[in-house]
């Protein structure tokens, strides 16, 4: 691995530490940009009081002079707002949260109380994600590699959008439902479903419950010759779906068609291959998600995940009290409705980061640096 990243940190502890290592010298980097970055995963319908309180301001400590990287680790530090309102206020929590790491994780760390396990667990950790991802973003850039996402569903409703093999395949597509998807409150592209989609987080928001919804991110422009196919963890299908996996909440991960192409005829599922103007032949689809036998194609990264409802519901589900073993409501504080928006741009930064390693690996560390 050439590109990797650490995070540590609380929820409602004085803040977020991540720690970048691997990213080349001299590429140009604004932290006005790395804040807008912050401010997308933060703001979107559905999220709780917590992205009203958090500015997210950002404390750069290392990695970084007059605007450019260095070569060495790049370190930041994102104060928690909300820190000092918490103070002497941290009531332990006894009843997990069915869908949380709570209980698994106080069994097997040994505590009655969870909320250590929950403030580690807490979604707040990938803010620091985003803020790696915009360095991995910079660095991609410099290839000729940009990332996008968008949201295609929550809860029932799902939005009107081209064909999925249009969506797949079509570079300017991809460009302008992402474009849409950054006039949503909801990051959807489709104006009546995101209307749609509000009406239904209000509803829920009412209810006591959540919400959770399905997201795509693709990346343009990426060259051939990504990943390999000589062992399974170098394998670019691999990294990607475990790196969008890690995310919180996301309970599935497709490339390309994904599921769909276990129920259709080969013929239906892989993409031909044709002459082109150029020395490398040409594609007219992109079922296979722009990455076959583990390398990528040259044709877009085309990735879709499944967000599962976030487990903190305000009518909480049954659990039990730790302490005493008795039965009783689950633990509720305050927390989002839906964040499947905000989800998607933490995917984003997550195939950032893994097709930048990836891009290091293949290309190393000679970039354009302008």
């Amino acid at each position: 691995m050439m590109l990797r990243f650490l995070t540590a940190g609380e929820s409602h502890g004085p803040g977020i530490t991540a720690i970048l290592e691997g990213m080349p010298a001299g590429i140009p980097v604004s932290l006005e940009e790395l804040r807008h970055e912050l401010k997308r995963r933060r703001w979107c319908y559905g999220r709780g009081g917590r992205a009203t309180i958090e500015g997210d301001v950002i404390e750069v400590t290392g990695g970084i002079h007059k605007g450019r990287t260095t070569g060495a680790p790049v370190s930041i530090f994102i104060p928690n707002a909300d820190h000092p309102n918490w103070i002497g206020r941290e009531s332990p929590v006894f009843a997990p949260r069915p869908g949380h790491a709570d209980l698994a994780g106080a069994i097997k760390y040994g505590f009655t109380d969870c909320r250590p396990i929950a403030e580690r667990a807490s979604a707040r950790e990938t803010a620091a994600r985003v803020a790696c991802g915009y360095f991995a973003k910079k660095l991609l850039a410099l290839g000729g590699i940009s990332i996008y996402s968008w949201v295609t569903r929550i809860g029932p409703v799902s939005a009107k959008l081209p064909a999925a093999d249009e969506r797949m395949y079509r570079q300017d597509i991809v460009r302008s439902l992402a474009e849409a998807a950054e006039k949503s409150p909801v990051r959807c592209p489709d104006p009546d479903a995101t209307s749609q989609m509000m009406s239904l987080i209000d509803e829920a928001k009412k209810a006591g419950d959540t919400l959770g919804g399905v997201f795509e991110v693709s990346a343009t422009g990426v060259p051939v010759g990504l990943g390999s196919h000589v062992h399974w963890d170098r394998r670019l299908d691999t990294r990607v779906t475990a790196a969008v996996m890690s995310i919180p909440g996301v309970k599935a991960v497709e490339i390309g068609l994904g599921i769909e192409a276990a129920i259709k005829p080969g013929s239906q599922v892989h993409d031909e291959i044709l002459p082109g103007e150029g020395p490398i032949p040409v594609r007219n689809s992109n079922r296979a998600g722009g990455i076959e036998g583990g390398i990528s194609n040259g044709e877009v990264i085309f990735v879709r995940a499944a967000l599962k409802p976030i487990p903190t519901l305000q009518s909480p589900l049954r659990s039990v009290n730790l302490s005493d073993r008795t039965a009783c409501p689950a633990h509720a504080e305050r927390s989002d409705v839906c964040a499947v928006g905000s989800a998607a741009v933490v995917a984003e930064a997550m195939l950032a980061l893994t097709l930048a390693d990836a891009w290091l690996e293949r290309f190393g560390e000679q970039v354009n640096q302008g």
